[in-house]
């Protein structure tokens, strides 16, 4: 029964999408998974999706699987290059990892609209403009 399974809490574990660069025509930004724990993460996988309702319509891109590997302790890893013409969709991104053999896995939601720069702060570790989830 799904009452009987242990609660395994994600914590300290965040994704972002960061600005890698920008030039008066263009805007290049990332998403990265950050780990600010003192453990590393085993067989990270994350899934990504976008999706939103339009006049009725259903708007949905593609499921992508990230398999990243492991994380080291405070430090972090590229998930996936983003375009920002996808910023005005709900943008899913769903991490699972082990860590001493147990899995955990967390949903984190980019609301449409959310990755505007009233919503910037410095991303911790990486150390660059974005806007953190979690």
């Amino acid at each position: 029964m799904k009452k009987d399974l242990p609660e395994n809490i994600v914590e300290d574990i965040s994704i972002a999408v960061s600005l890698e660069s920008e030039t008066p025509e263009t805007k290049s930004w990332s998403v990265y998974l950050i780990n600010r724990k003192r453990e590393t993460l085993k067989n990270v996988l994350v899934t990504s999706k976008g999706y939103d309702v339009s006049d009725g319509k259903d708007i949905k891109t593609s499921i992508l699987r990230h398999f990243i590997g492991d994380v080291e302790a405070n430090s972090f890893a590229l998930i996936e290059p983003i375009d920002d013409a996808l910023f005005g969709l709900t943008n899913e991104y769903w991490l699972s990892y082990y860590i001493e053999g147990v899995i955990y896995d967390k949903k984190f939601i980019f609301l449409p609209e959310s990755v505007v720069d009233e919503n910037f702060i410095k991303l911790p570790i990486l150390n660059k403009p974005g806007v953190l989830v979690g």
